[in-house]
């Protein structure tokens, strides 16, 4: 799913914030963006906030705590506008979440995939599930969002508004067990009469920037999982060589065992996709080579080798890079827009320990 970049308040960024703003956020922009990796496999929005938020609370003390389903989706305020964002992110409704956006950035995330919506969503209240959203007002008068979600819950704890004319600036605070809060201001831009959010510390929202870094993100994690495929092939290999005494014909005898027991025919090494060469949108190709010479079947069978290629079924859709990988350990690969890798192309990594050949 966005670069990596939060800041904790001093006044020095909040000036550089107000001047940020009123650029108007469309041509001095500094976006971020996570590389996704699995499940949720993803670096994540604004790290630091991250780590900032991603605690358990236990029942905490709120005061006149209410549903915040209830509130309406024109902001007429900057604290409304921001309680919104972060209330529709929490239950995960795209569809009122963008109406809290710049026009520009609300074009752009309706045009995003549902996942890409959703885990945008996921980045601003940095939960996985949807969440129970509750309003209520803090000992300091200003508006407290907690965000309770199966098994974990987070609060923000919003600051004194500073307003400059079509700009408005909330700092937050994310309470932390055993250590001082910590904080993080959002930017806020009038907007056809209504408030937007514009910024969440220095970094101005730029979706239409984060989409392509976003696209880019998953096509690189896809053909790091077909990396990642490869490896765990080849030693599945070598397993079942140092179990069997030879490299099997083809990958299949790689797959799930039956409830009686692992075999030669089902060895029980990898799962039913690796063992039909197929990996999350990459088709993968395995090929024995014969050990040279004249050698006893024994040793023959030992000092056999393999290769595995692995191959985007789509080219530009689930990746563009094709790669090779040896018995050796040896990766190479290149965007061979969608041919297969040979070991005539590039090394792109150091070989990695493989289990001896016996």
């Amino acid at each position: 799913m966005i670069g990596r970049g939060i800041f904790f308040r001093d006044e020095k960024r909040e000036r550089k914030e107000e001047f940020l703003a009123r650029r108007g956020g469309l041509g001095m922009t500094s976006t971020f963006f996570v590389r996704g990796k699995s499940a949720y496999h993803c670096r994540p929005l604004f790290s630091k906030w991250r780590i900032a938020l991603a605690f358990v609370f236990a029942s905490a003390g709120l005061l006149s705590a209410i549903p915040a389903h209830s509130q309406q989706t024109i902001a007429a305020t900057p604290e409304a506008a921001l309680s919104g964002v972060l209330s529709s992110a929490c239950r995960q409704d795209s569809a009122v979440f963008a109406t809290f956006l710049t026009a520009d950035n609300a074009t752009a995330y309706r045009s995003l995939a549902g996942p890409q919506q959703t885990a945008m969503m996921k980045r601003f209240v940095l939960l996985e599930d949807p969440g129970r959203t509750l309003l209520s007002t803090g000992a300091t008068g200003h508006p407290v969002i907690r965000c309770e979600a199966p098994g974990i819950s987070t609060e923000m704890r919003f600051g004194e508004t500073r307003l400059r004319e079509n700009l408005a600036f909330i700092p937050m605070e994310i309470p932390l067990p055993g250590e001082p809060s910590h904080s993080i201001t959002f930017g806020l831009v009038r907007e056809g009469g209504n408030w937007k959010v514009l910024s969440v510390g220095l970094i101005l929202l730029d979706i239409p920037s984060m989409a392509r870094q976003w696209e880019q993100a998953d096509l690189e994690a896809r053909e790091d999982n077909a990396i990642a495929a490869l490896r765990t092939l080849a030693t599945a290999l070598e397993t079942y060589r140092h179990a069997y005494g030879k490299l099997p014909d083809s990958l299949e005898p790689l797959g799930p065992a039956p409830k009686e027991g692992i075999s030669p025919e089902a060895a029980g090494l990898v799962d039913v996709e690796l063992a039909a060469g197929k990996k999350n949108g990459y088709e993968i190709r395995y090929r024995v080579l014969p050990a040279e010479g004249s050698l006893p079947e024994d040793e023959a069978n030992q000092a056999a080798k393999f290769e595995l290629a692995a191959t985007p079924a789509k080219y530009g859709d689930a990746g563009k890079k094709s790669f090779f990988l040896d018995s050796a350990g040896v990766l190479r690969g290149d965007d061979k827009n969608g041919a297969v890798a040979t070991s005539e192309d590039p090394r792109i990594s150091s070989p990695q320990s493989m289990p001896s050949q016996r």
